[in-house]
């Protein structure tokens, strides 16, 4: 029996008003970490939010272990999340607040292994806080704190390592190289670096 690709983009067309992006675009990921790579402008971090449905495309299909997103949006979403440097979009919530938005959001995330990533990035002392107030760098741990930890096939991580300080980008590779999740998730990450991960692919735009 052939194997399906964990996410399947087909005939992916997306442009702004300015400039096209993708033209009938086509990618198939399995599971593994796949290294996203090209210049500024390129359409990284626009096709992470396309996959990850912040986006929506003009033309194609984007499915994740069959699921078409246009299709079964909801239960798409709640397979994948998306790992980005945006800034908080409810800046009135605290850090506590906002992780339990996402804890409803994903039932099936176990919050002790959340408060577990959150220790290993030295957030526990924040979460009282507005989530205004985080540092460039603790917004990021906080986001990759929720990537880690929640239980989605499909993680999409823009420039993981920016804002990270070493021990913290020490600590991410080891998280992210973990033989069990290489064998369950499907990770697409963008990088100017070389991410020093054992990749499955590399894709060029």
């Amino acid at each position: 029996m052939e194997l399906k690709p964990v996410l399947r983009i087909q005939q992916l067309t997306f442009e702004y008003a300015s400039h096209p992006l993708f033209r009938r675009f086509d990618l198939q990921l399995d599971a593994g970490i796949t290294w996203l790579r090209g210049e500024n402008g390129a359409g990284k971090t626009t096709l992470l939010k396309l996959a990850g449905g912040a986006l929506t495309p003009h033309a194609g299909s984007i499915a994740l272990d069959g699921l078409d997103i246009q299709a079964q949006p909801l239960a798409y979403r709640l397979r994948c999340y998306y790992c980005g440097g945006d800034t908080p979009q409810l800046p009135w919530l605290t850090v506590q607040e906002i992780l339990d938005l996402h804890l409803s959001l994903y039932p099936g995330t176990d919050p002790a292994l959340l408060d577990a990533e959150l220790q290993a990035f030295h957030l526990l002392h924040t979460l009282d806080q507005p989530v205004t107030t985080l540092s460039l760098g603790q917004h990021k741990k906080m986001q990759l704190s929720l990537a880690l930890a929640l239980p989605v096939r499909l993680l999409l991580i823009d420039e993981p390592f920016n804002g990270l300080d070493v021990d913290a980008v020490a600590y991410l590779r080891r998280q992210l190289s973990a033989p069990q999740r290489l064998a369950r998730q499907c990770i697409l990450l963008t990088s100017h670096l070389d991410p020093a991960l054992p990749l499955s692919a590399t894709v060029q735009l």
